[in-house]
């Protein structure tokens, strides 16, 4: 069957909306969902109901607000399992994660965003830094997406970066000069960094995963508290990561 990218069904439509309220913030509220998306409160009412019997969503008992529910988590899970990418690079962010005793993602470009699909931990450790699996963040600022963005044309960049660059701390790139000789810099080296640019405390060094066409279908990187993060480990770990994504890349 032909897909021209028309929809049929302007109900599913609207209820996926709603549903897609939460991948921005959570918990919700009817009020909030109908005045964001200029709907009815009743059929924001009638759908988060049915999506709360179908467990897409549960709904607190105190605050009357909603959140993301289990069947949600099943379909993302089986969403990463299906992908090619996470089913050839998890075995080698295993062998990363228990070589250098820290946090190991997997991100794919998404619009402006880096989607994290995965992150592996060093076997028997518990790292105290938090686990961004499943959700986004901008390209510009974090080590997967300026890897992914070293690889594309200039024209091809411009489709990924927002006009205006916000500051998450105060060490995120804010100017476009700036950042323009940054995505040099990783290109010439091979490597990003996240120098503190999205979560104070926390720095990231991540290389690019390319497919037979040259294109990035993802990125890695090792993220850990700056504290552990020097100079050293960061060229330590990007040619760990480099020697990883040659592996992986064989079979993308």
């Amino acid at each position: 069957m032909e897909n021209n990218g028309e929809i049929k069904v302007k109900s599913l439509q609207k209820a996926l909306e709603i549903l897609n309220c939460f991948a921005v913030k959570q918990p919700l509220g009817v009020t909030e969902i109908s005045e964001k998306l200029g709907l009815y409160k009743s059929n924001v009412h009638n759908i988060l109901v049915t999506f709360t019997a179908m467990e897409y969503l549960v709904q607190d008992t105190e605050s009357g607000k909603f959140r993301l529910g289990p069947e949600v988590m099943m379909l993302s899970r089986a969403f990463r399992e299906n992908l090619d990418i996470t089913k050839i690079a998890v075995p080698v962010m295993r062998e990363i994660a228990n070589e250098v005793q820290e946090l190991v993602y997997l991100a794919v470009p998404k619009g402006e965003d880096m989607l994290y699909l995965e992150a592996v931990s060093p076997e028997n450790q518990r790292l105290v830094t938090k686990s961004v699996t499943g959700e986004c963040s901008k390209m510009y600022c974090t080590s997967v997406g300026k890897a992914v963005l070293a690889t594309m044309s200039e024209e091809d960049r411009e489709k990924h970066i927002p006009e205006e660059l916000e500051a998450f701390t105060e060490y995120t790139i804010t100017d476009r000069r700036e950042l323009d000789e940054e995505i040099r810099l990783v290109r010439e080296r091979g490597y990003a960094v996240d120098d503190m640019e999205v979560m104070f405390g926390v720095k990231c060094v991540g290389v690019a995963l390319l497919n037979h066409e040259g294109e990035a279908e993802g990125a890695l990187s090792i993220s850990a508290p700056s504290l552990r993060m020097n100079k050293e480990n960061i060229q330590k770990y990007a040619e760990i990561l480099k020697t990883s994504a040659r592996k992986i890349q064989k079979l993308l």
